[in-house]
């Protein structure tokens, strides 16, 4: 049976960082001393970008909503979306204004402290918000709310009566955080969790969010918030999808880890992609699985995913029924 799968569009709307990465760096040297590194690469990352450019290498049709600055960074930023098949047209250019930055020295365990300058992201208001921007978030397949937790000049009820509005519209909504926030800060989500489907943080900032240790409590918190479920990723422990009807965790496939900057980004994108094509939620969770792994394998958010057909050859070889059959699905699908 051949299944139809929405290349969308989606949108994802938020957070646009220049990720300039460099690996393995041991320690800073002291003074104006240097060291030799392997490799220095610059990515367009952030909730958003990164999710955009993994879900563009997936095949799907995205376009971005976001800030940047009028900066050379923002250039490169715009250059190396629009590279990677992300349709940018609608990304804001603020004047006089930084674009979000962020320093990565990687350390060989795959580690990657930051040094963040924060820009355009966090003056971006609703007021800002065009109408062409607006049809794009509740004309879509699917919108991603990516980082609204950073953009800290945004009205969390605006943007809970965007998803309202594309979901009425048909939409589905899926949301990622991008910081350790607390009660506060959940508690700011809550106007767009009301129409989200499914929320897709990692185990750290799940708790940090709910100050529930437990992921299963910490998960039912979010869902009693209107949350239609909820897909944490747990690093070396893999992931954890749960809803009202599923509690299913899902283990990480073994890859020789290089650096888990976008690791998040990468199983979002591949999440989904399964769910634009149908999959169960514990089916969308083995792609985003396999999607997170690939990008741990090199540097930067963008790194490791080639195209679905390299993610659907991966899902077809583990020895999982849900990982082949959404491997079935996928591959048997038309475009719609």
């Amino acid at each position: 049976m051949t299944t139809s799968l929405s290349r969308g569009p989606v949108t994802c709307f938020g957070v646009h960082i220049l990720d300039i990465l460099g690996r393995p760096v041991s320690e800073i040297p002291p003074g104006q001393h240097s060291i030799l590194i392997d490799e220095i690469r610059a990515t367009a990352a952030g909730t958003a970008a990164g999710t955009s450019v993994d879900l563009a290498k997936l095949g799907v049709d995205v376009r971005n909503v976001g800030a940047i600055g009028d900066d050379i960074l923002g250039d490169f930023t715009l250059r190396l979306l629009s590279d990677n098949g992300v349709d940018t047209r609608l990304i804001s250019r603020f004047p006089s204004t930084r674009t979000s930055a962020t320093i990565l020295p990687i350390r060989p365990n795959g580690e990657r402290p930051a040094l963040h300058m924060p820009g355009a992201n966090g003056d971006f208001t609703a007021a800002h918000l065009t109408a062409d921007q607006l049809d794009a978030i509740t004309g879509s397949a699917l919108v991603h709310f990516g980082g609204i937790d950073a953009m800290t000049a945004l009205d969390p009820v605006a943007v809970g009566e965007w998803a309202a509005k594309a979901k009425l519209n048909g939409a589905l909504v899926t949301m990622d955080v991008l910081r350790n926030g607390d009660s506060h800060a959940l508690h700011a989500l809550e106007p767009v969790l009301l129409h989200t489907d499914w929320f897709c943080p990692n185990d750290e900032q799940l708790r940090t969010l709910t100050g529930e240790e437990d992921l299963g409590n910490a998960a039912r918190m979010v869902l009693a918030l209107g949350a239609g479920g909820v897909a944490v990723t747990q690093g070396e422990q893999g992931c954890r999808i749960i809803d009202g009807d599923v509690d299913v965790t899902l283990p990480a496939l073994k890859v020789e880890v290089l650096d888990t900057t976008g690791c998040g980004d990468g199983f979002d994108a591949g999440f989904i992609t399964g769910l634009l094509a149908g999959l169960t939620p514990v089916q969308c969770g083995w792609v985003g699985t396999v999607c997170g792994s690939l990008v741990a394998t090199g540097l930067g958010s963008d790194a490791g995913i080639t195209n679905l057909d390299q993610v659907v050859s991966i899902l077809s070889g583990l020895n999982d029924d849900d990982a082949r059959e959404g491997a079935r699905a996928l591959s048997t699908t038309q475009v719609a």
